[in-house]
């Protein structure tokens, strides 16, 4: 009996040692390089970046609205009718020069003594000579007609509508920079959780592993003494309930490692199978960086992109409000313009193409639009206020958030350092209770329950060394420090 309780000391011993067994180096993967894989092929960054490259273009385009434009404006039209000035041939009175009066007269017809004769139908004066304006010289062929025009416009003064265009276009760019770091620390921050969950799995496995090999042992020990009639029924079907509940532990703790791999490699962008072996699967092999005390709050809240999204959005309102006042004020552009014509009228009635230049300005003032544009800009100037609120709101916010982080971060390395202390005690424990069972003064049920500390112990430093990671990860998100 002694011989196989000295056995089960040892191989508690032996197990316990396992657990600081190191995992193959080769093809391992490092944290920056799960980062570096995640930022490539994530969408989310990628559809920023669109939204960048989109902003640029938007910007590109404000800006043209400064430079003339010119405009090319075509049309054919079909007429049924032609147009007929006259409805028949015009006869037109004519006149000769009287050297008495030194005057034009008519040429009328008159009675011997001077006295006009005039028509008794009309009642008109007759002339004795007419000019004759055939029809077919009034008359002009329409049915065909082609024209156009080139135009140039050149603002001159646009109420300061084109220099707000340009500033709002400006911001949005910021603003989509801003989204796509946002979107950065997003995944960073998502792919530092996975990393360390697999990592915290992987320790966790293989304590598993070393409590199923623990129990096993015991469970081989008790087996022998019930053959040699040194233990009872009831004292190996306790181990054997035990040894079970470890075995289904450990599958559960497989299981979700199996699964946090997966996810792990959803996120980097590789097939969710891939077989990755972390850099830091052994435990963290980084040193514990201690919290900031002092927090310059106005640097965390030039560094956080989501704060930067806000302030842009307040600058592009701004804009928008000088839009807005702009369209209260006069406009004012230089027109020039080359339009031609077929048939045309240049010189007289001609079909064939001709055309001319024409330049002046064109000057527009708003009068009276019952109140449409003042309530529009007032309407612009309450939504920055309301947007300049939240703000202000969301920082009180991230300064509760950089004191909620900090002391999480603070009670995580008091946590590690309490866990450490738990593990001593467990040890000290388990090899009192192996001890004592080797002398006979103590039962299974205590050296199960030993075990089941030591395991407890174990698990909360596992749990304690990732919270510090993550704590640490999640203290950089909120001081904007994390890329």
């Amino acid at each position: 009996m002694s011989n196989i309780k000295t056995r089960t000391l040892a191989a508690g011993s032996l197990l316990c040692a396992s657990l600081l067994a190191t995992v193959p180096a080769a093809a391992q993967v490092s944290l920056d390089s799960c980062r570096n894989m995640a930022l490539r092929n994530n969408k989310t960054i990628r559809l920023a970046e669109e939204g960048i490259r989109g902003a640029g273009y938007e910007k590109k385009a404000a800006f043209a609205a400064y430079l003339p434009g010119i405009d090319f404006t075509g049309g054919y039209m079909y007429n049924q009718n032609q147009i007929e000035l006259l409805a028949e041939d015009a006869k037109l009175p004519t006149m000769s020069f009287d050297p008495a009066t030194q005057s034009f007269k008519y040429n009328i017809l008159t009675t011997p003594d001077g006295t006009p004769i005039k028509d008794p139908s009309s009642g008109g004066l007759i002339p004795t000579e007419v000019a004759v304006i055939p029809k077919e010289a009034m008359s002009y062929d329409i049915h065909n007609v082609f024209a156009g025009a080139f135009t140039l416009t050149q603002p001159i003064f646009m109420g300061g509508m084109i220099k707000a265009m340009n500033d709002i276009t400006h911001y949005a760019e910021n603003a989509a920079v801003a989204m796509k770091n946002s979107a950065v620390q997003d995944v960073v921050f998502g792919v530092d959780q996975a990393y360390w969950t697999v990592v915290s799995l992987c320790e966790k496995k293989r304590l598993a592993e070393s409590f199923v090999a623990l129990v096993d042992s015991l469970d081989h020990n008790v087996q022998a003494l019930l053959d040699e009639g040194m233990a009872t029924r009831s004292d190996l079907l306790t181990v054997d309930v035990k040894l079970n509940e470890a075995r289904i532990a450990q599958t559960k703790v497989e299981n979700g490692l199996s699964l946090a791999r997966m996810a792990l490699a959803q996120l980097c962008g590789l097939p969710v199978h891939s077989q990755m072996v972390l850099a830091d699967e052994n435990g963290p092999s980084a040193a514990y960086q201690a919290a900031p005390v002092d927090v310059n709050m106005p640097d965390v809240y030039a560094r956080r992109a989501d704060l930067e999204v806000i302030r842009q959005s307040i600058n592009i309102l701004g804009g928008r409000e000088r839009l807005a006042l702009g369209a209260m004020l006069p406009k004012v552009a230089a027109v020039g313009m080359y339009s031609f014509s077929n048939p045309n009228v240049n010189h007289g009635f001609e079909k064939k193409f001709g055309g001319g230049f024409s330049v002046g300005a064109t000057v527009t003032i708003p009068l009276w639009h019952w109140g449409q544009h003042y309530n529009h800009y007032r309407a612009t100037k309450a939504t920055t206020n309301a947007q300049r609120l939240m703000l202000e709101d969301l920082e009180e916010k991230v300064q509760l958030q950089v004191s909620q982080a900090q002391y999480s971060f603070d009670e995580a390395y008091k946590t590690y350092d309490m866990t450490l202390s738990n593990m001593e005690k467990a040890e000290e424990n388990l090899r009192s209770a192996q001890l004592g069972y080797r002398e006979g003064v103590l039962t299974t049920d205590d050296v199960i329950a030993a075990q089941t500390a030591w395991l407890a112990a174990n698990s909360e430093k596992i749990d304690a060394q990732i919270g510090i990671r993550l704590c640490e990860v999640y203290l950089s998100k909120v001081l904007g420090t994390l890329y």
